[in-house]
């Protein structure tokens, strides 16, 4: 086996997965993370369809074949994102306007060409150089690891834009060393095109939506898309998140002593009375965004002010400024004042009293025990999806039950918790009540309220360390009082002409007596099952072409299992079936139980990855790192494990998974409180030395049946392929309901069917 061919499918592997890494931001973007998740998950499939192409005819299965086909995906990928943001699909008006469906078939069949190509290219060189499998599959997960390392770090560097074009030139280099010399000319042109289609790509990937006022300022990396607007007049500015979570920006004079008159108006949901129950308050902002959490608590007299944000960005806007000059161009050019963020905002974040921390706010929570006096949330979770490919769908912890014991936890002997959501409350005020009896506080039910602001279309929940007094309740947010009832009034403690509400049915009868009266899930979430967002019931499943297809559920739609459920079907009805196809055609086949095989340990191996991205998310913190670890460490563990199959035995190969999935489902969470003290460079650390075993022996299975079947490789790629996108979109189905330790036992059963597969068939090695 030479280099070339090895080099090859590393190159393949770091486009590839980097394909999938930015799709996933550039769809949760633009289109938001459930569609992201459909159209990316069916596009994937197109990689087991290519090396399934090689087996249903045999004359592709030349070395010729592999320079063009790279060079077909690497045009496909250059040429993909212009094509769909040209088309200006709108996922929410899929059942009003047939066209749109049009639209989003050609967009799958667009991103899933790019893997087609290289899929044949790849199914290839394993056919042809199969007794090397183990090398080639080391070569093949090893450049994944690669590519989520590489993407991951150009997409903080040179914006995400950017990176959509770069990630074709490994494929054109791949093309290059697989071309003959007078046909390299075409890959190196494409390289140069690349880069050039790079540095016009804000141009080439312009939304045709419309925004909702002048942008300022844009960036975009691997966690978020972030814009500024300029709102007019002297309105102030505002972000906004992958175009779904907004925050915003308060211009600020530096004079703290804003009038108690115009608090109020200002702040929205203001925290004066409750600070003012404190000498010296030590107030947290769990999820600090554009700052004005900040500025209220200066303003009322905090003494010591935590603002954690999990994204970076939003705090090196406020302290730092534009380090690009964008924000200063756009003023100059309308002759306006010069001023960075921090000049606009008088500089607020570098006042004395902040600390600025930028953390998952639960890896920063569990740190601190009766340390704050009040902890503030305002809608401090984000719609955009985690940066880990087509093969995820996470919430984030701040909503769990946990989360709510380690609020508690981290509350002073009198401190107070105000949090505010516009749509998940319900479900909210289930785990509260958990978590206080988990905790054993006596009479849970008096230590926390629910309010009600009708025109900003928010609740409130106020949870205190203490039993909660009239006169706090009455005062707490504003005046309660008749002539504003408008404003602000309690659903619980509700008075009587309000008892029949949600809220305090919940707290008197328990949410297992209500959810069926109800069109939502209100079902407690737990660390184990943090989907939060989640909340679509099938009784409420129904098709209204007048309707519009909002992307989330918090009426009670199940769009999320609406789209896993489509996705299935079409594996099961579609894929699978033309995964059958050589069977009917002359020559050698896989025996059935080397079919079910491949298929079996694609699903697990899939499944496992799925779940450990997303579990490991509450032990680091930020997706970002969270993905980069685990990706990194399966993939490149799984690519060494894979390196050395041949030096274990089946055996021990299986036994090894199987140990290593019961440990995680037994002491996840005790690694969780264990480790979760440590500084975020020891979390990554432990949790590269937790994944890397179980990753080594997953890595086996694979190279260990392709030595079974030898030439018949290119199908049992294909048959993987088709088992690995099944695989994560049922686990996510059962996740979504019962929780990751079900997910990792269906994994675990999964690979034990494997085994007893391949054990009926050979004999132990």
């Amino acid at each position: 086996m030479d280099r070339k061919h090895t080099s090859s499918i590393v190159l393949i592997s770091i486009s590839l997965l980097s394909l999938e890494l930015i799709w996933t931001r550039i769809l949760a973007a633009e289109f938001f993370y459930t569609f992201a998740f459909l159209v990316l998950s069916l596009a994937v499939l197109g990689l087991g369809l290519g090396a399934l192409l090689i087996r249903i005819f045999p004359r592709i299965n030349q070395g010729s074949t592999i320079g063009i086909s790279l060079l077909l995906g690497g045009i496909m990928i250059l040429i993909g994102p212009p094509i769909v943001y040209g088309l200006g699909m709108q996922f929410s008006s899929l059942l009003q306007e047939p066209g749109m469906f049009g639209k989003l078939v050609l967009i799958i069949l667009i991103l899933s060409s790019a893997f087609f190509f290289c899929g044949i290219a790849l199914a290839v060189i394993f056919k042809r150089l199969h007794a090397h499998i183990s090398q080639l599959y080391m070569a093949d997960l090893v450049g994944g690891g690669i590519g989520v390392i590489a993407a991951l770090f150009m997409m903080n560097t040179f914006g995400t834009p950017v990176v959509t074009f770069y990630i074709s030139i490994p494929i054109f280099i791949a093309a290059a060393f697989n071309s003959k010399r007078y046909y390299r000319i075409i890959p190196s042109i494409m390289i140069l095109v690349a880069i050039i289609a790079g540095n016009y790509s804000p141009a080439l990937l312009k939304s045709s939506k419309p925004e909702r006022a002048p942008v300022i300022y844009q960036h975009w990396d691997a966690m978020a898309q972030i814009k500024m607007f300029a709102y007019p007049g002297d309105e102030g500015r505002g972000m906004v998140i992958d175009n779904a979570a907004n925050t915003p920006v308060y211009k600020f004079d530096g004079d703290y002593s804003i009038p108690d008159s115009a608090s109020e108006d200002l702040w929205g949901i203001p925290v004066g009375d409750l600070i003012d129950q404190f000498d010296s308050c030590r107030f947290l902002s769990l999820g600090a965004g554009s700052g004005a959490d900040v500025l209220q608590a200066l303003a009322e007299g905090a003494t010591e002010v935590h603002a954690v944000e999990v994204n970076p960005w939003f705090n090196k806007m406020l302290t730092v400024g534009d380090p690009k000059g964008y924000l200063e161009s756009y003023l100059d050019s309308l002759d306006r004042e010069l001023e960075t963020l921090p000049i606009y905002t008088s500089n607020y974040y570098q006042n004395p009293k902040v600390t600025v921390i930028s953390e998952d706010a639960r890896a920063f929570i569990r740190r601190h025990e009766s340390r704050f006096d009040l902890i503030y949330s305002l809608s401090s979770n984000t719609f955009a999806a985690l940066a880990s490919g087509s093969f995820a769908l996470a919430e984030n912890y701040l909503f769990t039950t946990e989360a709510f014991m380690d609020y508690w936890i981290a509350l002073s002997d009198s401190g107070y918790l105000m949090l505010e959501h516009q749509f998940y409350m319900p479900r909210l005020v289930s785990e509260v009540i958990e978590a206080l009896e988990r905790l054993e506080v006596e009479e849970p039910r008096s230590h926390f309220a629910i309010y009600n602001l009708p025109q900003m279309r928010r609740k409130v929940l106020l949870l205190s360390k203490r039993p909660l007094e009239n006169e706090i309740l009455q005062t707490a947010l504003r005046d309660i009082t008749a002539e504003n009832f408008q404003d602000i009034h309690l659903l619980y403690p509700a008075v009587d002409s309000l008892r029949d509400n949600i809220y305090q049915h919940i707290v008197e009868y328990g949410w297992e007596q209500v959810m069926d009266t109800l069109a939502i899930d209100i079902s407690p979430n737990h660390d184990n099952r943090p989907f939060a967002a989640q909340m679509g019931l099938w009784k409420n499943f129904s098709f209204n072409s007048e309707g519009r297809l909002l992307p989330y559920e918090f009426f009670g739609f199940p769009l999320t299992k609406m789209i896993l459920v489509c996705i299935i079907l079409v594996v099961i009805l579609m894929i699978f079936p033309i995964t059958l196809i050589p069977y009917f055609i002359r020559g050698p086949g896989l025996n059935l139980k080397h079919y079910l095989y491949f298929a079996v340990i694609g699903f697990a191996y899939m499944s496992v990855e799925l779940i450990l991205m997303q579990q490991f998310t509450l032990l680091i913190g930020p997706s970002t790192y969270s993905v980069a670890a685990i990706l990194m460490t399966l993939l490149v563990s799984s690519g060494v494990g894979s390196r050395y199959s041949e030096k274990f035995s089946l055996k021990t190969v299986f036994a090894s998974i199987l140990v290593c999935l019961i440990i995680d489902v037994v002491l996840f969470k005790a690694f969780v409180y264990l480790f979760g003290d440590f500084g975020q460079t020891l979390r990554i650390l432990v949790t590269v030395l937790l994944v890397a075993p179980l990753g080594f022996f997953m890595g086996m299975p694979f190279p260990k049946g392709v030595r079974r079947v030898g030439s018949l490789v290119d199908w049992a790629f294909a048959v993987n392929g088709a088992a690995s996108v099944l695989g994560s979109t049922l686990t996510i189905l059962v996740v979504i309901n019962y929780g990751f330790s079900v997910g990792l036992v269906m994994a675990a059963i999964f690979y034990g069917s494997a085994f007893s597969l391949l054990k009926q068939t050979y004999r132990l090695e």
